[in-house]
């Protein structure tokens, strides 16, 4: 429900703060005192259109501003409309379009009245309106369209025209043996082959290093000897003998060092023809890798993914008739659930538009027929509402009836039909031109659409006031400022004998 209303600056307001509750919520007052002002105040937050000329004199920009609460989630909603530019919208603080604050506000709000109706005026909820009363499964036609759908796409991917499958087909195939061609088993292999080339292309100074290493270390009186001299000067010398042991740990590691520098020295040989042939590998594959990816992995699994492509387009033809059997039957199936949708619709049509006229009926609309018209091929997409108001008077379409009252008494009687849809309802001049008994069922047909909605109504109705939970009078008065006078808004929430004092 709308819980708080913030407005400034908006016609003769120009500041006011609100706070509603649930149930029924009546606006009263005099003529021209701002209580359609407060219509449209919400109307903005919904993404209603913005006037300029609506901003109040000397200000230079109006908002409005107003909380929603609907069980646990909460909304902040601004409209702000300046004098200048254009108007700007935020939804929980965050810059929004006001495309957006109206497909929110339409989950939120239905308005009805003069010049502001909105969700019931839409095809696209008129038919769903009539979907929720013939009770209409729609859920085998949407899966049967989905997978028309995934179909289309499958073929659509397996290629276009005859010719351009050709060219992909040259291409791929081109692409795969070239990869192939290679061998390419090792994603590493690149990384090996860089190494293998180092030593390769400095053999002799590789073999010359560690020929130099290994003299250093078992020349005549090079580190061994040393080594053996220190281990037989200090063997038998008690002070020394935790060191003897870890002398003779060192020669043996020095020992098997330069074994290890000799085996090594001696493979780095000069071998051109394998420098060469590693060179002209390590070329292929950056080749490989300038087309395909930026490492080996990459390139095969390119490969991978071509192939399986180029599979699929060679098999063209078997895989065309597969999904074509396949749409076939989507297709069929499509058609058969249209055919129930539609079936559905114009089964319920005829009663969903009895019963909004018998409501009608209630409302002193006793001679207006409402009809619902379903047209268009199965599944029946074209769904319109249509209102004769007066006897001899050609159905309408809802969005062009001209009377404001009689539209809103059509979409109070379609929404006490139709329960369901945004939780907050507002009407504006469902009222207008009745009295009597036609009045009393205005009355208990807003207090039953509160009992699940919060409904406000601007009235002028004591007994749709008399029913409210809420009552707030709207008035105007005379404000002198700075020399001069200037009309301004105000409300009050009146309870007790001020409350019946109104509505008498």
């Amino acid at each position: 429900m709308l819980t708080e209303l913030h407005i400034e600056d908006l016609g003769i307001i120009d500041r006011l703060d609100l706070v509603f509750g649930e149930g029924l919520v009546v606006l009263t007052g005099e003529t021209g005192a701002g209580k359609t002002m407060l219509i449209e105040a919400i109307s903005l937050l919904v993404g209603g259109r913005a006037d300029a000329a609506r901003v109040r004199a000397g200000a230079t920009e109006a908002r409005i501003e107003g909380r929603f609460v609907v069980g646990d989630v909460e909304h902040i909603m601004t409209r702000v409309v300046p004098l200048d530019g254009r108007s700007r919208a935020y939804v929980d603080g965050r810059l929004a379009t006001v495309g957006q604050l109206a497909d929110l506000g339409a989950t939120l709000v239905d308005l009805h009245g003069q010049h502001t109706h909105q969700s019931l005026l839409s095809m696209a909820v008129q038919r769903a309106s009539l979907d929720q009363f013939a009770g209409t499964d729609l859920e085998p036609l949407r899966l049967a369209r989905g997978r028309i759908t995934e179909i289309d796409a499958s073929l659509a991917a397996l290629g276009g025209d005859a010719k351009s499958r050709a060219r992909e087909i040259d291409l791929l195939r081109f692409q795969v043996d070239e990869i192939a061609s290679l061998g390419i088993t090792d994603p590493d292999e690149d990384r090996r082959l860089e190494a293998d080339e180092d030593v390769l292309a400095d053999a002799t100074a590789h073999r010359e290093a560690g020929e130099a290493a290994i003299d250093a270390l078992n020349a005549d009186g090079a580190a061994a000897d040393a080594l053996g001299a220190a281990i037989a000067g200090l063997t038998n010398r008690a002070p020394f003998a935790h060191l003897v042991g870890r002398l003779r740990d060192v020669a043996a590691e020095v020992a098997d060092i330069a074994s290890e520098l000799r085996a090594v020295a001696e493979s780095c040989e000069d071998d051109p023809e394998r420098l060469a042939a590693v060179r002209a590998r390590r070329r292929d594959l950056r080749e490989l890798q300038r087309k395909y990816g930026d490492s080996l992995t990459e390139v095969m699994s390119y490969h991978d993914e071509s192939a399986q492509r180029l599979a699929e387009l060679e098999s063209f033809e078997v895989r065309v008739a597969e999904l074509e059997t396949k749409r076939t039957a989507a297709l069929k199936a499509e058609r058969k659930a249209a055919a129930t949708v539609a079936a559905s619709r114009r089964g319920a049509a005829a009663t969903l538009g009895e019963s909004i006229t018998a409501h009608l009926a209630e409302l002193a609309m006793e001679r207006a027929v409402v009809r619902i018209e379903v047209s268009g091929d199965d599944p029946a997409d074209e769904v319109v509402f249509l209102l004769a108001a007066n006897p001899g008077s050609p159905a309408a379409p809802l969005a062009k009836v001209a009377s404001g009252g009689e539209l809103a008494r059509t979409m109070l009687a379609i929404r006490m039909v139709l329960t369901d849809g945004p939780p907050i309802l507002i009407f504006d001049e469902v009222d207008a031109g009745i009295g009597g008994a036609a009045a009393n069922a205005v009355a208990r047909c807003l207090a039953r659409l509160a009992e699940s909605h919060q409904v406000f109504v601007v009235t002028h109705l004591a007994q749709v006031a008399a029913l409210a939970r809420q009552h707030i009078v709207v008035r105007k008065e005379i404000v002198s400022s700075g020399g001069a006078d200037y009309t301004r808004a105000t409300v009050e929430s009146v309870a007790g004998n001020p409350r019946i004092d109104e509505i008498a």
